[in-house]
């Protein structure tokens, strides 16, 4: 007898690495149950589409995504953060199959189901013990809890997505373990509030091979450390408690890395955004981590052009960065989100001083990041190969994240693969990226 053909999904993941996690989870159970990938929307039986709904801006490109998926196919099935607030989605596309919010993944199957029923086959319907990632090979980002417990007034996040709810410590350990095995060199870990993770579990320990490990951000980081691989930590908000982890960038166990979204540094600001943490400290802190720990690179992103913010505040920020050397930074311009309570705070910015800010800072940070990069001009530095090209191979050093942060630009004497480790001797260095030769393996 004829094998029925595998039916096929076609994947449209949009938002942060929390949503692809959310992806790369539903897409693990459909090829369990023996669904295929399709690279191209005409040639699936559905489509799923997992959106993002924290501004404006991205709600349009989720409902663009919506749109070309009804147009290419016509079978759509949404989910993800604007599934939160389906109205949008139902004014626009009235004959979509389904909608439902994030980490709704039961939901998602059934919908999945319903359209395009299950065709077993004990020969496709297995998948590698660490899941579908939708990352390279050789890095995957690592959820270790959902939502939040914090209510910045920009942010609709717990709105969307609730509370904070921790993984306990050996799930998500033994999920680092399987990704390691399968030839995973960075882990990156990431949540909406990381260094908060376990407050929930009140630090509840769970059995983790022979011994028993809190559910307590330190020392997830601590065991973390012991895998082998390069573990980078994202989300990060400055709670007192996480200037324990620089002793672990000290000593090698984590990278000297943290990805802290300040979003300010003046002080009226950061309280008309109720910022969570007690900020203002923090240049004291900074320096106090760089002394105990001086190779750490510190990521931030800030908003410019927040209601309120006065021309004071503004060149507060900007002092504030001279002082700070951030070494990266994402800036963005204020947009109203619906349902946050800052969209009601008086002293709405236009949108050309909004873009003059930015712009401002953009260039203040150039030149920050510029200065330090010159600094590591005929260091050595252990770089990650991300891409390889036919005489230039793109990697990434200690200091930068996938995606979002510098690259590494090497020349080699032997053809390098990607997901290799290499130490390497920079040579120059410009605004953004460093460049250089491999000088050992």
């Amino acid at each position: 007898m004829q094998q029925a053909a595998a039916p096929k999904i076609s994947f449209v993941s949009l938002g942060c690495p929390k949503a692809l996690v959310d992806s790369e989870r539903i897409i693990t159970r459909l090829r369990a149950e023996g669904y295929e990938l399709a690279r191209k929307h005409d040639g699936a039986d559905v489509v799923i589409v997992n959106t993002c709904g924290f501004l404006d801006s991205a709600k349009q490109e989720s409902l663009s995504a919506i749109g070309a998926a009804m147009a290419e196919n016509g079978k759509v099935i949404v989910t993800g953060c604007m599934g939160a607030e389906p109205e949008a989605i139902e004014q626009a596309y009235p004959s979509v199959l389904s909608i439902t919010g994030p980490q709704q993944y039961e939901s998602v199957l059934e919908a999945v189901h319903r359209a395009l029923p299950p065709v077993h086959n004990p020969h496709i319907d297995l998948v590698p013990p660490q899941g579908i990632k939708l990352t390279p090979r050789h890095y995957a980002y690592l959820k270790i809890s959902e939502g939040c417990n914090n209510r910045c007034s920009f942010c609709i996040i717990p709105k969307l997505r609730g509370d904070l709810v921790s993984r306990p410590a050996a799930d998500v350990l033994r999920e680092a373990e399987r990704l390691v095995d399968a030839g995973v060199r960075e882990l990156l870990v990431i949540s909406q509030d990381t260094s908060a993770y376990g407050l929930d579990l009140k630090y509840a320990e769970s059995q983790w091979k022979d011994r028993a490990v809190r559910s307590k951000f330190i020392d997830l980081a601590r065991e973390l450390g012991e895998l082998g691989a390069w573990v980078r930590l994202h989300y990060v908000y400055p709670y007192p408690h996480v200037d324990e982890v620089i002793g672990l960038m000290a000593e090698g166990k984590v990278l000297p890395y943290l990805d802290i979204p300040f979003q300010h540094a003046s002080p009226n600001v950061l309280k008309a955004m109720r910022r969570p943490a007690a900020q203002d400290q923090t240049l004291d802190r900074i320096k106090a981590w760089r002394e105990q720990c001086p190779d750490l690179t510190l990521r931030s992103t800030f908003i410019v052009g927040f209601p309120g913010e006065t021309d004071a505040d503004f060149n507060y920020l900007l002092d504030w960065l001279d002082e700070a050397e951030i070494d990266r930074l994402g800036c963005f311009k204020y947009e109203p989100v619906a349902g946050a309570t800052s969209n009601t705070l008086p002293g709405q910015i236009p949108d050309e001083i909004k873009q003059e800010r930015w712009d401002a800072l953009m260039a203040r940070q150039q030149k920050i990041s510029a200065r330090k990069l010159k600094r590591k001009v005929g260091t050595r530095q252990q770089v990650i190969i991300d891409e390889v090209g036919p005489t230039v191979a793109k990697g990434r050093s200690k200091a930068d994240a996938p995606e979002i942060d510098g690259a590494v630009y090497l020349s080699s004497r032997r053809p390098l693969r990607v997901g290799e480790i290499v130490t390497a001797k920079i040579e120059r260095a410009d605004e953004y990226d460093l460049h250089g030769t491999v000088a050992g393996f």
